[in-house]
Parts: C-alpha cells; structure tokens; sequence
C-alpha cells in the first residue's frame, strides 16, 4: 500500500484543524439532535440519509481513534469525581459536542494516525510526491466502463514522473483554499483532487458552496492563522472597531450564529464603515482558561505582540472550507470504479449548502472507514490490469519563464476572491468565468510546452477547480447557504435538493 503526499507525510489541511470532531457522546445530547442542526446548518441541501449514517456511526469512530492512541482533552466531572470528555461548543450547535485537543485536535489527530501507520510495514509512504493525472481505462483507450488504474505522479526532488499502478486509487487531498487569494488553508490546499478526478470524468457537485471562515486572524505577518470558531463557543463576541457588538442585528444566535451568516455579516460591516477588519473579544473570561483553552491560538497572538487575554483579537473572513467536490456515496466511492475519495475533497451529501461546524472531521473519519472496508470487500483483483504506457514528455522543455506561472496563479486567486467571493453577482461571475477562459488557454499552452513542476502542476489544478466554482455558481439561480448573489437574494424552493453537477465534456 503506497501513500503518496505532496510534501512532509504531517502536512495536510486536517493538521491544521483546531476546532475539533463533532460527535454525539454525551448523555445529554442525541444523534436527532445533531443530525437537526446538521440539516439545518444545510439550508435545505443535505442528504439527510447520509447525514443520519454519518452521525450515527460517529461515537463508534471516535472510539476507534481513542484505541489508536488519540488524546482529546478531559475534563473534572464534580458529579462522579471522575474524569471525562471535555465537550465545546460551536456554532449552530444545540449542544455541547465537539470532542477537541485543546485547539490543535487536527496535529494530535495526525500524531496517532501516523503513529499507527508507523506500526505497519505493509504502508509505504511517499513524500514530495505530487499526483499529475488519474490514469483511467477509457484515456487508454480500452472499451468498457471507465477505471480508475492509478496515477502519474511527479517526484519532486528527483524531477521524474512515476506510474503508480493500482486496483484501488483514494483521493484524500483536502480542499481548494488557495484559489482564493486570502485562506486559512496551507499551501497545498491547491484542489488538486477535484481537478484530478474532473479531468478523468467523475462528476463534481456543489462547488459553489466555498465556506468563507469568519475569523481568520489580521496581521500583516500572519499568514492564514485561524482563530478557532470555538473562541466564540466559549464566549468570545464579535464587535466592530469601535467596541460595538453586531451580530445581535443578523442572527438570534449572535455571535453563535452559522458560518455563512457570521461572514456576510463581518462583510457587510467592514465595507459600511471601511475598515480593515473586525475584532473578536474573549477578555471578559478568566485568563487562565483562555490559555489552558487556546495555547496555540495564545501563543501564536502572543508571538504577533498581542495577549488575547487583555486585547481583543483583529479578525476577517477567509476562504475556508469546500463543501462541494467530488461526488461519492457515504462509502466513498466515485462514478468510476475503482477511484475513491474521503474527506473535503468528497461530496457526499453531509454538508449540503453550509458545512456545520466540525462535522468536516467526521465526515472523514466515518467515509475513510467505509471506504476500507468498501474496498477490501470488493474483488477489484478480478479485474485485469492493463499494460500503462510510461509519461511522455515528448518535445517539452524546461520552462525559462517561470513568471508566466506566478504571473496567472496570482490573477486567478485576485480574481476569485475580487469577483466569487462571500458576495456575488452575476456580471462578476461573468467576468470571472471570462477571464478564466483566456487564462486556461496560456497554462494549457505552457504546461505542453515546458517539462512539468510543482508550481505549473498546482496552477493547472487551482484554474480549473476556479472555473468548476464559477461555472457552479452561475448555474445556482438563487441565493442558499454559502452561494450568495445580489442578483437572486432569496431561495429559489425549485433548488431545495436539487444539487449542480458537473463533467467534463468527452
């Protein structure tokens, strides 16, 4: 079994996951309620077959993640003298139910799994390796239904590309942030799965749907820190600059309020009155429960000369989360056989129009299971392999002009958060679409002619996953959950269920 990861075997956007993995665990909790506010949370758009799986099958997960070594952070319970679950609480939750490492659950999550993996030498792990394309039965030209049979893979220090040749290919690959010039994601939150299984043939849904984080710290050193929703789980408010809370006029749940609404309202606020930002306000708790609650979020502040505890933390929304992506079943399988794919680069049903807080974590750790066990149950040996050809590079060479790359990769990311941002109109979705069209043309003209890198190949994948969200939200005629047009500023009730999909033309 080979893992291939683009860069260090850590690096993934679940490593920077803060908040924590909602599940129902607690006496006074119960699965109807979580799967009520996933709906929701949805605005009309989940599955809720899916959602009810998903939900359910959490506690069974966690469980499992305890056994591998997983420490969530515990709690006193003063009714038994015994310890349990420290539970949070985030937004459009009606319970407490986020099971968390303080707030760096993504980094511990990622130590037990690796750990684990560590104890199994059947698992080879690839580092610097970045996926090129799927290799498909029907790009080989074979008859019959489309397969997935593995992937060109580009080895970064060696400068080849490698065949990687299988039964079973999954896509874990995260999301698409950095197609939006400000994101709390990492560099490579590139959509290099969606783009990937786009151009395969697999069908893609619901890339309008771009989850704006409300709170991304503001720092002209900060490089996409996320201040964790759960500050405001526990207590912190949102005020204007000058010390004024709003949310009280946008949502009954204040400060508390779903993700989509909590963003919009911080837009509208920042262009009413110009300023650079908002702020998010925790000094009213004790400061010894913000640092034992938040030491990463403490510190990185600290390291940025301020104390949280004292001074209220400048905050602006950036592009988070994608709730569309590649459309699977609740066990993670694709239109083509033998491609899987888990976590956010998956559509599955779960998040509909608005991903509820922390249910991104679970989303992964139910479908990866199923998806194992999807595939370990499936004879996909029965099925022959294939001879692959080798990656041509035919007469291409290296590229002389690497301005060209940076170039377009920074106009797509301007263009997207200037034109399909939190939001839109028509005219700007327009221009967007446009704009990406004659942009697509010089990457495709440049990536045949010049020897392929990693900056060409992500650059590939953020201007189509660009167009795949434009061409999305331009169908969408309406207003629902993430997508917002001035141009329809309402639900259309002929969209509720009804999901945008797209494939790629043959």
């Amino acid at each position: 079994m080979a893992i291939v990861t683009k860069k260090n075997r850590a690096e993934s956007n679940t490593n920077y996951a803060q908040g924590g993995i909602a599940a129902v665990t607690s006496k006074e909790d119960s699965f109807e309620l979580h799967v009520r506010d996933t709906l929701a949370a949805g605005a009309g758009l989940c599955n809720e077959a899916v959602v009810r799986q998903i939900v359910s099958e959490g506690p069974a997960r966690i469980a499992e993640l305890i056994e591998l070594g997983m420490n969530f952070s515990e709690r006193d319970d003063p009714a038994n003298g015994r310890r349990e679950l420290d539970l949070g609480k985030e937004g459009g939750h009606s319970k407490r139910r986020i099971l968390h490492a303080k707030d760096v659950t993504g980094r511990e999550i990622e130590r037990a799994l690796l750990n684990a993996i560590a104890q199994q030498p059947n698992i080879e792990i690839f580092e610097n390796h970045l996926a090129i394309d799927l290799i498909t039965s029907q790009k080989l030209g074979y008859v019959g239904a489309n397969r997935c049979l593995g992937a060109y893979v580009f080895d970064k220090k060696s400068g080849n590309v490698e065949t990687f040749a299988a039964p079973v290919t999954l896509l874990a690959t995260g999301g698409c942030g950095k197609v939006y010039l400000y994101t709390t994601n990492p560099d490579i939150a590139t959509g290099d799965g969606v783009a990937m299984a786009y151009r395969a043939g697999a069908a893609v849904a619901d890339m309008e749907f771009i989850q704006f984080h409300p709170t991304c710290l503001f720092h002209p050193k900060a490089k996409s820190f996320l201040v964790s929703e759960a500050v405001r789980g526990e207590g912190g408010v949102l005020k204007t600059v000058e010390g004024r809370e709003f949310m009280d006029e946008y949502h009954p749940l204040k400060s508390l309020a779903p993700r989509d609404i909590v963003a919009r309202a911080i837009d509208t606020e920042m262009k009413k009155s110009g300023a650079d930002c908002v702020f998010l306000d925790i000094t009213h708790k004790p400061a010894k429960f913000i640092i034992e609650r938040f030491p990463n979020i403490y510190q990185t502040c600290l390291g940025y000369g301020m104390d949280i505890t004292r001074e209220p933390i400048p905050v602006v929304p950036a592009a988070h989360y994608q709730c569309g992506g590649v459309v699977t079943n609740v066990d993670g399988e694709t239109e083509i056989a033998g491609l899987y794919a888990v976590g956010e680069v998956a559509c599955t049903g779960l998040h509909g129009a608005n991903r509820l807080a922390s249910n991104s974590l679970l989303e992964a750790i139910v479908c990866a299971h199923r998806a194992a066990e999807t595939a370990f149950r499936t004879p996909h040996s029965a099925f022959p392999t294939p001879e692959i050809p080798a990656w041509q590079s035919g007469d291409a060479h290296n590229p002389d002009e690497m301005v060209v790359v940076s170039h377009n990769w920074d106009e797509i990311r301007r263009l997207m958060w200037d034109y399909v941002g939190i939001v839109r109109t028509n005219k700007r979705l327009q221009r967007a679409q446009a704009r990406l069209a004659n942009l697509q043309l010089e990457i495709q003209e440049y990536y045949w002619d010049f020897i392929v890198n990693s900056d060409l190949l992500e650059l590939r994948n953020i201007a189509t996953v660009a167009e795949l969200i434009v061409a999305s939200a331009l169908q969408r005629p309406e207003s629902r959950g993430l997508n917002y047009n001035l141009d329809y500023p309402a639900a259309n009730p002929e969209w509720a269920q009804r999901d945008t999909v797209l494939r790629k033309s043959s």
